[in-house]
């Protein structure tokens, strides 16, 4: 029996890479909204976001019904906006949004791969082109109007897409690397380049879940931390 690699085994389950990714979030909202000064929150932050995008694409991988997921995330996206447009008063996009378009674009080219006919594609690329324009032009053709933004924009939505199809997590971890650097070049801020770190806790991943269903743990962690951390701010 040929012996699994350091990277084929891993330590940590997708609940582990949560919960990391949750604490870097948090710590990383804490920087924005209390410390603004203090470049280390911000830093750590950088973790966050890929181990999500990386679990999207996972999550994708492995749910019994790519629609239904797709739904959830939307429902979720669009209520989480509703209160953090209120709470910060504008109209940049959560990061649910970016996730909910990166689930749609996996759905439409996860059913052209598998359909293999003209249709499929086309509709595919048609909704990547349709999602490019929303999210790279749309802002600033509106820029005068409303500020309108997405959290890690087109590339970020891009990012799980290109992890969904990696044949093995060696070529995951590969493919979410190259991904990653449109996403760092296109962020302002040059502490988005630690982002890279979170290929560490990504690399010892074992592609478990672990004991405990978390699904709705991301869901319903997001707006509440957001809006106790903004009252804390008020009240500092």
């Amino acid at each position: 029996m040929e012996e699994k690699s350091f990277i084929d085994k891993g330590i940590l389950s997708s609940n582990m890479l949560k919960i990391i990714a949750l604490i870097a979030m948090t710590i990383d909202h804490i920087g924005y909204f209390i410390y603004p000064s203090v470049l280390w929150w911000r830093i750590v932050g950088r973790l966050a976001f890929p181990i999500f995008a990386y679990l999207i694409a996972e999550g994708c991988r492995y749910t019994r019904s790519k629609k239904n997921h797709v739904i959830t995330m939307v429902v979720f996206a669009l209520v989480c906006q509703i209160v953090m447009s209120i709470a910060l008063g504008n109209l940049m996009m959560n990061i649910f949004v970016t996730f909910a378009i990166s689930q749609v674009l996996i759905f439409a080219f996860d059913r052209a791969v598998k359909r293999k006919n003209a249709p499929s594609i086309i509709l595919a690329i048609s909704i990547l082109i349709a999602v490019a324009f929303v999210m790279l032009w749309l802002p600033s053709l509106l820029e005068g109007i409303v500020v309108l933004d997405f959290d890690y924009g087109f590339f970020g939505a891009v990012l799980p897409l290109i992890v969904y199809f990696g044949g093995n997590k060696a070529t995951r971890l590969f493919l979410c690397t190259i991904a990653l650097i449109p996403v760092c070049l296109m962020t302002k801020g040059d502490i988005q380049w630690f982002c890279f770190f979170a290929l560490i806790p990504l690399a010892l991943y074992n592609e478990k879940r672990g004991k405990l269903n978390l699904k709705y743990l991301f869901y319903l962690y997001y707006p509440i931390h957001v809006v106790v951390i903004l009252l804390i701010s008020m009240l500092i």
